[in-house]
């Protein structure tokens, strides 16, 4: 016999037996039931230890949580006080200072770790496997301090290490496609084809977050206003207008730096006019009308950048509007030449913030004002745009040269596969003005120059990515929350322009780490074992201790080192040539000897 229920009219209906079975509850358990409906017997991250901890440690932003779950659970920077990066480009040479740099920043890294487990997941980190997100150019060394601290010190089960580009493209369901990560030191392009990076082709810039944060705050510092906190409270204090000052170096605290670029900046559309700065002599005025040439001894704003605040000449600051320009220099004349042609045609208004004050006004009145131009909020980002020399290619730029490197049948692919990724990419406007200026840059050049040479007729210009040129159709980025699809875009192009989940930039690597832990899978794992079995040698005392050549082998064929390609086949290696060859002929001695 059937059950009856009651309907909301009061009428009965039959009713048949659930197909639902039924779980026993135990009161005051902390056992969680697995769900009817499905035959896994996942738990849950606080409860079990199936989940591995995900750690996307950066250079100065770190992303940890568990595997399995949709977003991290803490992001904090790697220095909480000053917000510096825990490690750079460079690396000290001398072998005292190297050491005790690689001693201080494997302290800093054991606080952070053991903050990730103790303060962050809560959990104990003997019983957890961990997912490393790694950049690919990331220094053997410093995989070495994440192993060391790992396993000596918190001895987890088991690493593995994960290439951040791979997993960033895991996150939006593809396998092969061109990753851009802009992050805070460099940026990285990486071509992946069927979830196998393409570690050869890889191309670097170091116009990234690092340089956009020096020059915002060089151009603080030369076109900011300030206005000190009033000196009292119960006298009638000038208008903030008359107060206004040069921006003192000692309130653009890294923090408040990080704050306005984060906060306030934002990547504008083209300007065309840039490009049509005309020259100037030297002995005028700068002018709107009248600014000086790129090609003068000026210094690119990429090149400005590079400068510390310390650098600002005061020979700048007196070529600023109301000022005398007649004691600026080359250099300084164009970069206020840019300065007046943006502010002429910028849209953006200016922003006021409360900074604390230097310790020379701090007399208990307040806080002092900063005021952020509207022309540096828009166009700041510019930098990361403009391309230096060889070793400093714009973001354009180091895209197409990684398409270069990329076999003739894969191009097509990776360019309507673009996927970009970072910190950095979290500006507003980042991604669709990065295509915008893929396509200036892959644009045939202007007209050719006028040959020095009579008689004879002028070289064609030289055109660096002529190879490319098909490829202006197929131009796709699948994270582009403004998709530019044209009626000359490809099937392919329109299939994948803005395809991509809507994942933030800097959460993709993470969110790749975590389909990863959640599937099993991952990158080279490396068990605790195998790293006590490589390493008891040199803790043994009955036997002889390993050099540091052989320490360093060992460490090579324990910890993945995506730069350490094979040779080809015949190459011979540096360790294995004669003596002969690389000893100095008998000729280049007498000329050194000369």
């Amino acid at each position: 016999m059937s059950a009856l229920t009651t309907t909301p009219r009061g009428k009965t209906a039959p009713t048949t037996p659930t197909a639902t079975p039924t779980t026993t509850r135990i009161a005051g358990s902390h056992i969680l039931q697995a769900s009817p409906h499905y035959t896994t017997t996942r738990r849950h991250s606080l409860y079990g230890t199936e989940d591995r901890v995900v750690v996307d440690p950066g250079s100065r932003i770190w992303k940890v949580g568990f595997g399995g779950e949709g977003r991290p659970r803490d992001v904090f920077y790697s220095d909480p006080i000053n917000a510096e990066p825990l490690w750079g480009l460079s690396r000290a040479s001398d072998a005292a200072t190297r050491a005790e740099q690689d001693r201080l920043l494997e302290i800093n890294i054991e606080r952070r770790m053991r903050s990730v487990f103790h303060e962050s997941l809560l959990t104990d980190p003997k019983s957890r496997k961990v997912i490393l997100v790694e950049h690919p150019l990331l220094p053997l060394h410093i995989k070495e301090m994440f192993a060391r601290v790992l396993f000596g010190n918190l001895q987890v089960p088991s690493i593995s290490f994960a290439p951040s580009h791979l997993l960033s493209l895991l996150s939006v369901g593809r396998i092969t496609g061109l990753v851009i990560d802009c992050g805070h030191l460099e940026t990285a392009v990486l071509p992946i084809f069927a979830a196998r990076p393409l570690f050869p082709h890889l191309r670097t810039t170091p116009l990234a977050g690092s340089r956009f944060t020096s020059h915002l705050r060089a151009l603080l510092l030369l076109f900011g206003k300030y206005a000190p906190p009033p000196t009292n409270l119960t006298v009638v204090n000038p208008p903030l207008a008359n107060r206004l000052t040069r921006v003192p170096q000692e309130i653009l605290t890294a923090l408040l730096v990080e704050d306005i670029k984060t906060r306030c900046c934002f990547v504008s559309s083209v300007f065309e006019a840039r490009h049509d700065i005309r020259p100037s002599s030297p002995t005028t005025s700068v002018s709107e009308a009248d600014p000086p040439s790129e090609s003068d001894a000026a210094v690119s704003e990429s090149e400005f950048s590079r400068a510390s605040a310390s650098d600002v000449p005061e020979s700048f600051v007196s070529s600023q509007p109301g000022a005398s320009s007649d004691s600026g220099t080359g250099s300084e004349s164009y970069l206020q030449a840019l300065a007046n042609l943006y502010t002429r045609y910028s849209s953006a208004s200016d922003v006021q913030l409360r900074v604390v004050p230097p310790i020379s006004q701090q007399m208990g009145t307040g806080r002092g004002t900063l005021i952020v131009p509207g022309w540096i909020r828009e166009r700041a980002a510019e930098v990361l745009f403009e391309g230096g020399d060889v070793d400093e290619g714009s973001v354009a730029e180091v895209i197409l040269d990684a398409l270069l490197k990329v076999p003739i049948d894969l191009r097509t692919t990776m360019a309507s596969s673009i996927l970009v990724t970072g910190g950095t990419a979290m500006l507003p406007g980042f991604i669709p003005r990065l295509h915008v200026e893929l396509l200036r840059a892959i644009a045939p050049p202007g007209q050719p120059q006028q040959s020095s040479r009579h008689g004879r007729p002028a070289p064609p210009p030289y055109d660096r990515y002529a190879e490319l040129r098909p490829l202006i159709p197929h131009f796709a980025i699948l994270n582009n929350p403004a998709p530019q699809v044209s009626a000359s875009s490809s099937t392919r192009a329109k299939a994948n322009a803005g395809k991509a989940p809507a994942y933030t930039p800097a959460l993709m690597a993470w969110v790749g780490g975590s389909l990863a832990g959640a599937l099993k899978t991952g990158g080279m794992e490396i068990a605790r074992e195998k790293w006590d079995e490589a390493f008891s040698s040199q803790n043994d005392d009955d036997e002889t201790a390993i050099t540091a050549a052989d320490s360093e082998q060992l460490l090579e064929s324990i910890i993945p080192d995506w730069t350490r390609i094979p040779l080809p086949v015949g190459a011979l290696s540096a360790s294995a040539a004669p003596k002969s060859a690389l000893a100095p002929s008998p000729h280049a001695q007498a000329i050194a000897r000369a």
